[in-house]
């Protein structure tokens, strides 16, 4: 990105700070999340327009809790603390923080409302002074004394200072969380932050950021080679589109067909890369191999851990039959990268390690191309769209690394693949046809490893039972069930009874996560 063009938002542990990145992206303006181990660094690398302070766990009246570099406060920048944020602000520019659980003061969490008091930069076209609005607080310390220059500009009944200003520097603080969706006007409030305060257009685009990639890799790159490991989702397909278009035939993908795919999902694969892009794919037809090795095998992690490395030792073979190559490109997504890093800069508290493409070996000596780690899933899809992909590919459902190996409970072998394949395209053919697939985050079949007895015309089954699975979710992090009518269910079941050969009887999973995961193993 261009100088001046962006946010800086420094990361003090909050669960919800990729939703401030979310919002302030939602305006047209692009930003980065940093730790505030690394904020300087961050800082002088990007020369962000504006900075955003988070949320976090910490107190700032704790001994050790985080602070932000003083740099920050003296660069002459627009500033935005949230609710930790503010409360740090005020305590290194001078004010005061006091913890919680003092006297009969237990803290404010949850659903309230503020009174708008004075007039306010962000308060602009959006908030008038007498007015009452719904936030949503969380926090348990409370600033009791402001910094010099500062001034109330909103109050709740638990939180005095609830939104605090100084209009001369243009820092300004909310106790409360504008970045969740329990605060109606919150992403109304963030934008005009980053466009009245901080005076950016909001043109941020995906056709902006192809462009900028697109120079990017060709830099990166050079006349080297790079190999792709394609999985049929879509991040790693848009990742491969996006890369092609910057150096052409110096990319050659690699997909490994283990048997574990989606009904005819090989043909769609070899369709869009060869045929519409022209992109030099090799297919792996590993089958043969990936069944003789799960054969016996039920854990579900010893299933996972299998197809994880043979996957890699496929992947090897095949890049060393290409004579090698100089970089590997994934499809790293944002949050893969935020999760990655902890925010205090120490490992005991990573969220998950970052992992793609199975976790290639180091030994393979080849460095990375990960063009969309700076985007999260919807604007991946997003560039998908910017780049030509056919929209029945770019919204698909989240697919699982392992594949069906983790919808089949027990032993997997090809033919039980067979028989969840059908279930399952005739599942989504029927929630295509319903109209519903859109609002849907995920759904598939799932082929138990239980038999029961059912009646076909005038014959005794013995056959396999099926479940369905469908879910509503944001990231995939909590999901709900959806809720079909049971004129739908009975639809699906009636077709897949009839049309799949090995299923006499379907099932609804009505399990929520948590306590449930969204796969079944």
């Amino acid at each position: 990105m261009q100088p001046n063009e962006s946010i800086l938002i420094v990361d003090f542990g909050s669960q919800v700070t990729q939703l401030i990145a979310r919002r302030v992206r939602e305006a047209g303006v692009y930003c980065e999340i940093a730790p505030f181990s690394q904020a300087l660094t961050a800082f002088e690398r990007m020369k962000p327009a504006g900075i955003i302070l988070s949320g976090s766990p910490a107190g700032v009246p704790e001994e050790g809790s985080p602070r932000a570099p003083v740099e920050l406060f003296d660069a002459g920048l627009p500033i935005l603390g949230i609710c930790y944020g503010q409360q740090v602000m005020s305590h290194q520019l001078g004010g005061r923080v006091e913890p919680g659980n003092q006297g009969e003061w237990e803290g404010e969490f949850g659903r309230a409302f503020i009174a708008i008091t004075e007039e306010c930069a962000l308060f602009d076209g959006l908030w008038a002074v007498g007015e009452r609005h719904q936030v949503w607080m969380s926090h348990g310390d409370k600033v009791t004394a402001f910094a010099p220059g500062f001034k109330i500009v909103a109050v709740s009944d638990g939180a005095p200072f609830a939104v605090i200003a100084d209009e001369e520097r243009q820092f300004y603080g909310t106790q409360f969380h504008p970045e969740v969706a329990h605060t109606p006007d919150g992403a109304k409030l963030i934008a005009n932050f980053v466009h009245r305060v901080c005076g950016l257009k909001g043109d941020w685009s995906m056709a902006a950021y192809r462009e900028t990639k697109v120079a990017e890799i060709r830099e990166q790159v050079g006349t080297g080679k790079v190999i792709c490991g394609l999985s049929g989702g879509v991040d790693s397909s848009v990742a491969a589109i996006l890369i092609h278009e910057a150096i052409g035939d110096q990319l050659t993908c690699v997909f490994v067909d283990h048997g574990l795919l989606r009904l005819n999902e090989r043909q769609q694969v070899e369709s869009l890369f060869r045929d519409h892009y022209n992109i030099p794919l090799v297919v792996v037809d590993a089958e043969e191999r990936f069944m003789a090795g799960l054969a016996g095998v039920t854990d579900p992690e010893a299933k996972r851990k299998f197809i994880g490395g043979e996957f890699i030792a496929v992947f090897e073979e095949e890049a060393k039959k290409l004579g090698g190559a100089d970089f590997l490109a994934q499809g790293t997504l944002y949050p893969d990268v935020i999760e990655s890093v902890s925010f205090t800069g120490g490992p005991s508290v990573t969220i998950k390690s970052h992992h793609n493409v199975g976790g290639l070996p180091e030994r393979m000596n080849m460095k990375l191309v990960e063009p969309l780690r700076e985007l999260f899933k919807d604007e991946v899809r997003d560039l998908g769209r910017e780049l030509g992909l056919n929209e029945l590919f770019v919204g698909r459902h989240p697919f699982p690394g392992p594949g069906l190996a983790i919808r089949i409970p027990g032993e997997v072998t090809k033919e039980r693949c067979d028989i969840l394949r059908k279930a399952d395209a005739v599942y989504l053919d029927e929630i295509r046809n319903a109209g519903l697939y859109d609002a849907i985050w995920q759904a598939f079949a799932v082929l138990l490893p239980v038999r029961t007895v059912g009646v076909m015309g005038d014959y005794r089954t013995y056959d396999s039972v099926c479940a369905l699975r469908a879910v509503t979710s944001v990231d995939g992090m909590t999901a709900d069930i959806y809720p079909f009518d049971a004129a739908f269910l009975s639809r699906c079941a009636t077709r897949i009874i009839n049309e799949v050969k090995g299923i006499n009887r379907v099932v609804y999973d009505y399990t929520s996560k948590p306590p449930g995961t969204i796969e079944w193993e």
